[in-house]
């Protein structure tokens, strides 16, 4: 595998095969030294057009723990910001030697075209409204840790499915690992084409978390809505929204007793989900965050040292 651009890119096998590195690499998260040896002498180089806290950090923060030398570099700190073009800053960037770039841009479909400019490998963390491959992954690990084998599982997305990067991902991969996928959005927020998408597609979340729409549902994610990206009136008021979308304390009753939630972050607590769902006992938001770092680690191991294995 030279680059992972998109999780509709990956087979079954090379998916379980990066979750399963995940799961032994998440054994140095408890270690005193935090540090393994197959990255030495590599340098991978975050380059982000686009503002962001949890994937940034874990990715540099795994790049670390495997030995490589890791540099960040922003949009603001750049010869963007004085006009150059993307082309010339990334080719710029990877004349310098670097082994791999971790890009995240505004832009759908601009990490694909980095890819084809240079040499070195790509990952995609995340490029405008088009996908985020190793959210997905972190997001299948979360939900494997508390679910077991994905097979046969029915996940429901719900929220603001036209502007997430997040759900696309999502169901490209639980598919790939036999999952059933329910997306849940008002028809406002439901892209064109979602219907050739390998999922159902449903506008009444009461019916899909009671199990009524498409039987049970195993595992619910909620998804930020992304104010900063619409214009206009996607939907009347906040109120009305959170009303009909968000996950409320009564919503929260109607999933089954071991039913996980997740959401990939940042919330807007009181939106699309309430304090006492992000909070509760079945909330997966910080193990997200926890094997966000596992499995950046085990995507950075696998396309850059080579190797199958690691012994940690």
């Amino acid at each position: 595998m030279k680059h992972l651009l998109s999780a509709g890119d990956l087979s079954r096998d090379e998916a379980l095969a990066i979750l399963d590195t995940a799961e032994r690499m998440h054994a140095v998260q408890t270690r005193e030294v935090k540090k393994l040896p197959p990255l030495r002498g590599r340098t991978i180089v975050n380059l982000f057009f686009e503002d962001s806290t949890r994937t940034r950090s874990s990715f540099e923060i795994a790049g670390k723990w495997l030995s490589a030398d890791v540099i960040n570099v922003s949009a603001e700190g750049s010869s963007v910001s004085k006009g150059e073009s993307l082309r010339d800053t990334v080719l710029t960037v990877a004349a310098m030697g670097v082994d791999a770039l971790v890009v995240r841009h505004n832009a759908s479909g601009a990490v694909a075209r980095i890819a084809g400019w240079v040499d070195c490998h790509v990952i995609n963390a995340g490029d405008g409204t088009h996908e985020h491959p190793t959210q997905a992954l972190l997001d299948a690990y979360t939900l494997r840790s508390r679910l077991g084998d994905l097979t046969d599982r029915h996940v429901a997305i719900v929220g603001d499915i036209t502007h997430s990067r997040v759900a696309r991902s999502n169901v490209l991969l639980l598919a790939t690992l036999g999952a059933r996928v329910t997306l849940v959005a008002p028809p406002t927020l439901m892209p064109s084409g979602v219907h050739s998408w390998p999922c159902d597609v449903s506008w009444d979340l009461d019916d899909v978390l009671s199990g009524k729409a498409s039987g049970d549902v195993d595992a619910v994610m909620m998804l930020r809505v992304q104010r900063e990206r619409m214009s206009g009136g996607y939907f009347p008021t906040e109120r009305e929204y959170a009303i009909s979308y968000g996950l409320s304390p009564e919503r929260l009753d109607l999933l089954g007793a071991d039913a996980p939630v997740l959401h990939p972050g940042p919330m807007n607590r009181g939106l699309e989900i309430s304090s006492v769902a992000a909070d509760s006992a079945r909330s997966m938001v910080l193990e997200q965050v926890q094997a966000g770092v596992s499995v950046r680690m085990a995507v950075l191991y696998r396309l850059l040292s080579g190797a199958d294995e690691v012994t940690v």
